[in-house]
């Protein structure tokens, strides 16, 4: 693998950069080079989190640079459209389906952008864009906060390590009483992308559609 850049973006609390520190490790057990750096802003009250992977046989910086980056890994919406400037041309999306209003929407001084707004910002480089239900199907779990383990589920398809690395990782980056749970949600995650890749319907439906040459899917 020449080189593989993944960005993962949230807001704080979601768990970004634990997301970040598993795909880092499961890349290091797989024998190649990895750098990463997170940047929180006022992630203790919610705010922008992101987490730059960069993954290769030789890599030199730690930052993805504006329009490089692979796989955009994102656990909010609005963050999703953020960052979507430092996506290549062709690259990949993966964006839960969850609104969460920043600051200056709550304060009334900005609005939160419609759906289609997002698809369309995204839609500009990203090939294929997945919207994904993570936040409902991490709460059928019956932990919410398993959404980022969910999610490296769904991530983990699109890359070229196997399901064990992955679950070795998370093993040894979690307590063993919250272990179970977190895999039973990585797994669930696998799951919910493979459907989706193989256009299969869900128990709520799947409606696949196309906006600029990318596959979006609803649940």
């Amino acid at each position: 693998m020449a080189k593989l850049n993944i960005l993962i973006a949230g807001v704080g609390g979601q768990g970004v950069v634990l997301a970040s520190d598993i795909l880092g490790d499961v890349a290091l057990e797989a024998g190649l080079e990895v750098k990463k750096t997170d940047t929180l802003g006022m992630a203790q009250r919610g705010g922008s989190v992101i987490a730059h992977v960069r993954i290769g046989e030789k890599v030199a910086s730690p930052l993805v640079g504006e329009g490089d980056a692979d796989i955009l890994l994102a656990f909010e919406k609005v963050e999703a459209a953020r960052w979507s400037g430092y996506l290549r041309n062709g690259a990949i999306a993966i964006v839960n389906d969850l609104s969460i209003p920043p600051l200056s929407v709550s304060l009334g001084n900005q609005s939160y952008p419609e759906d289609d707004q997002i698809i369309h910002i995204l839609g500009h480089r990203a090939t294929k864009l997945t919207l994904i239900d993570g936040s409902r199907c991490a709460a059928e779990t019956g932990n919410p906060r398993v959404l980022n383990i969910f999610m490296l589920g769904a991530l983990s398809l699109l890359t070229p390590f196997i399901a064990a690395l992955w679950e070795t990782v998370i093993a040894h980056r979690l307590s063993p009483r919250i272990l179970h749970i977190n895999l039973s949600a990585f797994e669930l995650g696998r799951r919910e992308m493979l459907r989706i890749l193989d256009g299969m319907p869900g128990e709520g439906g799947c409606a696949p559609k196309t906006q600029d040459g990318g596959c979006i899917c609803h649940h």
